[in-house]
């Protein structure tokens, strides 16, 4: 039985992980849970899992999280991103799953895998701002980073019993988001609630956001380079809009390997898990013979600009990534403070990217600063942009 530890455990992809754990109670154990800010749902998950250490955002919420509990023995309560990062360092967990959103997720994962914890990695943030320094700590620590993204989950699998050296390139899907067919000149006063309805996933607001931009298949290009050491020219993106097949591997001979299966979270998450097993779920199958058409087209770059940002930012590379994240998260939330319209979430993050000055970045440190000096940049860009 494996020790699991889970990083957000509120938001969606933690709900969905503690649903996976609950069909397996012979294969995992809850030892360890983190949340935000989401104490309802947090409590209720404590009772429930019973985990032996839990941490929240804040001394505050601790406090009325220690209040709240009354089981015998009741969890002990860490907080802070100090405490976060000494829950997911622990000693008694066997593997991390990673599911904090944006940027709070890059010290904890780090923290995990220097304490030589496995990793399952939904926090895409985490390789996106840190890919070297995150890649080489884990071969030196001789631990698995497990993707739990659905298209890197896809790329995995279809790598498997296949000759790395025979890869030639990697195909990620993207939905397309909502707005896949909109002219772009309808796309200037797009309300957040449009852009919240995503037409297969259920996700997260930021995440959810990022997929109408396309961002998310920019961060997941940056990913994916990190994660399966490859070059930016081996990675293609093509919209797929019915997400029945969740990425592509093509091979030196023609061959291309998929991955399919409904458009669903609980699939990565129970092979990141599982790794290399694919253990049951609950969800329903996957009836081929009434999918009827998937159809494929190449992204419009022009119109999804957040794509071609991050292309520009990979390229660079260096502190860029950190930067091109740190000024996307600003600008999301603004767009979502309904601060900024729908198109001026790619200028605010160029303007970002045009005043940085990138530099390496060898430690966690260095990547830390790169992240404050974007969201530092990225408001004081929002001031004119308001009004």
């Amino acid at each position: 039985m494996r020790k699991v530890t889970v990083l957000g455990s509120t938001g969606s992809i933690g709900v969905s992980t503690l649903k996976v754990i609950e069909s397996n109670p012979e294969e995992y154990k809850v030892f360890g849970l983190a949340a935000g800010r989401n104490i309802d749902l947090f409590t209720e998950q404590i009772e429930r899992f019973r985990p032996a250490v839990v941490a929240i955002s804040d001394e505050e919420l601790a406090n009325t999280l220690r209040d709240r509990l009354k089981m015998n023995p009741c969890p002990e309560v860490y907080f802070g991103p100090e405490g976060l990062i000494d829950l997911a360092s622990l000693d008694e967990a066997d593997i991390v799953l990673s599911a904090i959103t944006g940027a709070a997720g890059l010290a904890p994962t780090h923290g995990a895998i220097q304490a030589g914890k496995d990793v399952a990695l939904a926090n895409k943030e985490t390789l996106v701002m840190a890919g070297p320094i995150i890649m080489d700590l884990s071969k030196k620590k001789g631990v698995s980073i497990l993707p739990v993204d659905s298209e890197h989950s896809a790329i995995q699998q279809s790598m498997q019993g296949h000759a790395r050296e025979d890869l030639k390139r990697i195909i990620l899907t993207a939905s397309g988001g909502p707005f896949k067919d909109l002219p772009i000149e309808e796309m200037e006063f797009l309300t957040p609630a449009a852009a919240l309805k995503h037409p297969n996933w259920d996700m997260g607001r930021k995440i959810t956001i990022d997929s109408s931009t396309l961002m998310n298949k920019g961060l997941e290009i940056i990913e994916a380079k990190w994660l399966f050491d490859l070059r930016t020219d081996q990675i293609g993106v093509v919209i797929h809009p019915e997400s029945i097949i969740h990425s592509m591997v093509e091979y030196m001979d023609g061959s291309i390997i998929a991955q399919l299966g409904v458009p669903d979270m609980a699939t990565p998450i129970s092979y990141a898990l599982s790794y290399p097993r694919h253990l049951k779920t609950d969800l329903p199958p996957l009836e081929i013979e009434t999918i009827g058409t998937l159809n494929f087209s190449k992204p419009d770059m022009k119109k999804f600009r957040c794509l071609a940002l991050a292309l520009d930012a990979i390229e660079v590379d260096g502190s860029m990534p950190a930067v091109l994240n740190g000024a996307n998260e600003i600008a999301v939330e603004a767009f979502l403070n309904e601060e900024i319209g729908f198109l001026q979430i790619p200028v605010l993050i160029e303007r970002v990217m045009q005043a940085h000055d990138p530099v390496p970045v060898e430690d966690i440190e260095a990547v830390m600063e790169a992240d404050r000096w974007a969201r530092e940049t990225a408001k004081k860009e929002l001031i004119p942009m308001r009004s």
